[in-house]
């Protein structure tokens, strides 16, 4: 997967773990990130394999530079070889940080250790099972994952063109996404064989994609586009139109015709039953992919029971709030759903109110900036894009996201916002986004990281614990209401209530799914009807968890 916030988190670097150091990341009494000099080698190497087996992460840290440079011609191996490396890989650096004595360790080299060999075992554990991508991801391309729905604004992102070897660098990666498409058919094939099939519903996403991005002309694709703007703003001449037009229409074009195909092909077997229980070893994929998720031994049944229990408190807060506004008729679920589709806090389904979305957006982040004085005093500049989610994955994207800033400054975060269906934003869901995707949420996070550099391991800004990385971005939500955030804005705070709602709903339904067996109408329903968020957006969500 292409290293959005989603990459990031879940690439074949370390499926999806950022070690939980905090200060303990901070530079230890020898002055350095890690002390003992045999873990600190250690590390080093594995950062370089990682980077290696992973370009495009190479260039989402602003890692594709010096002795790396070569790095930014290439993508990963999507195929099942690359896949059965990267499992590999995982083992061999198991068996390698096994060897140095923990026992010798001091202060925060045992915290960086742990983190690093649990990330480590919890990829290798994934071999036992015969499919799946990067995480607990089961299927090679569906609406959210694959190339098609990841390189083309990976390059357009985070590519960076500053002189004319980043465009051939450009042009080279191109013919890569190309080869790496028919990679994925390859695994599509493979998998189906298996038994290893997406529902239909999610197929018939992913194909209309495809068949969106395949109606451009070669040269009006964005691919083609954004090479040519920006190496023209760069003052950067030769042909460069030309040569990315032929690689679409040569190359590119054609994988797509034949993945297209493929899943056409994998279409005619597929069911509409949405759980990976019904994959081979489907009930210990599921609880393998729970630990990887929590990092923790909690069962389904355990987490569906904390789902239930945490929703229904914090709809007793919410019932609070909305009688206090003269919202008393109905389930806390259907006032919310009232509250989604009143004219007040709708924005015009316009590219001008798209437009006022986004300006309100960056408006949330300098309010929220004003307060973080009172939360940190590391003052930190965590500089932030707004952007919507590309038209052409919008279908198949998250509601809202992150790309995290490049290590190295060339590149701030990046907060997308799909406003695909503009219904689905309500301006009273807006504040708490802002908070978790933005400040002091994940560009807060990304921040400490690339600001404080010089004092964390770089093994740690190529992983990330979900308890760790997403968990900061729900806390964030939570002490932007403690610090005063909703002062005067009840329907904000409601918003921000029904945003850990909607997470609290999570829990039910993901496990809902994929061990008690529920359908994906049943999966909708139960989040429509508790949050009262609107159904295409909770239909969106609950496809996600069907494939991931």
């Amino acid at each position: 997967m292409i290293p959005t916030r989603r990459h990031l988190l879940l690439s074949a670097a370390a499926l999806g773990v950022l070690a939980p150091l905090g200060d303990l990341a901070l530079a230890q009494d020898s002055g350095k990130p890690v002390a003992d000099p045999r873990l600190a080698a250690l590390l080093d190497a594995f950062v370089e394999e990682i980077l290696t087996a992973s370009p495009e992460l190479a260039t989402s840290l602003g890692l594709d530079k010096g002795p790396r440079a070569g790095l930014k011609a290439r993508l990963s191996d999507y195929s099942a070889a690359g896949r059965k490396a990267a499992l590999a890989a995982y083992a061999a650096r198991v068996q390698r940080l096994s060897a140095i004595d923990r026992a010798g360790l001091k202060g925060r080299d045992v915290t960086i250790y742990d983190s690093v060999l649990y990330a480590q075992k919890m990829g290798a554990e994934g071999a036992r099972f015969g499919y799946g991508g990067d995480g607990a991801n089961p299927y090679i391309v569906t609406q959210q994952s694959g190339a098609v729905s990841g390189v083309p604004e990976f390059l357009n992102a985070q590519h960076g063109i500053e002189a004319a070897a980043d465009v051939a660098a450009y042009l080279s990666r191109m013919a890569a996404f190309a080869v790496a498409i028919d990679q994925e058919n390859a695994r599509i094939a493979e998998d189906a064989a298996k038994g290893v099939i997406p529902p239909d519903y999610i197929l018939d996403n992913a194909l209309g994609q495809l068949a969106e991005f395949r109606a451009q002309a070669p040269g009006a694709t964005r691919l083609v586009g954004s090479l040519t703007e920006r190496a023209k703003a760069k003052g950067l001449s030769g042909d460069h139109e030309a040569k990315a037009t032929s690689i679409v229409a040569t190359a590119i074009f054609p994988a797509i015709d034949r993945q297209i195909a493929a899943l056409k092909a994998t279409r005619a077997k597929a069911t509409d039953q949405a759980g990976v229980w019904k994959l081979p070893d489907g009930a210990a994929y599921y609880d393998w992919a729970l630990k990887n998720g929590t990092t923790t031994t909690m069962t389904a049944d355990e987490i569906h029971q904390m789902g239930l229990d945490q929703g229904a408190a914090i709809g007793a807060r919410m019932d609070a709030i909305l009688k206090a506004q003269g919202l008393s008729q109905g389930t806390v679920g259907e006032r919310m759903s009232a509250l989604t589709k009143d004219p007040r806090f709708l924005y015009p389904d316009s590219e001008a109110g798209r437009a006022q979305v986004l300006a309100y957006l960056n408006d949330r982040i300098a309010a929220i900036r004003l307060l973080m004085p009172k939360l940190s005093k590391m003052k930190l500049n965590a500089n932030v894009q707004v952007k919507a989610v590309p038209k052409e994955i919008q279908a198949g994207a998250p509601q809202g996201y992150m790309n995290f800033a490049s290590l190295d400054g060339s590149r701030p975060a990046i907060y997308y916002i799909n406003l695909m269906n503009i219904g689905n934003w309500p301006k009273f869901t807006l504040p708490t986004l802002t908070t978790h995707e933005a400040i002091p949420g994940h560009a807060w996070q990304g921040a400490y990281l690339a600001e404080r550099a010089n004092e964390i391991p770089l093994i740690i800004s190529t992983m990330g614990f979900n308890a760790f990385v997403e968990g900061w971005a729900l806390y964030a939500e939570q002490l932007a209401d403690e610090m005063g955030y909703y002062d005067g804005d009840p329907f904000g705070q409601l918003g921000y209530l029904q945003a850990q709602q909607f997470r609290a709903c999570r829990l039910v339904v993901d496990t809902g799914l994929h061990h008690k067996r529920w359908t994906r109408d049943q999966a909708v329903t139960f989040m429509v009807t508790t949050t009262g968020r609107a159904k295409q957006a909770m239909t969106s969500e609950v496809d996600r968890y069907c494939a991931s």
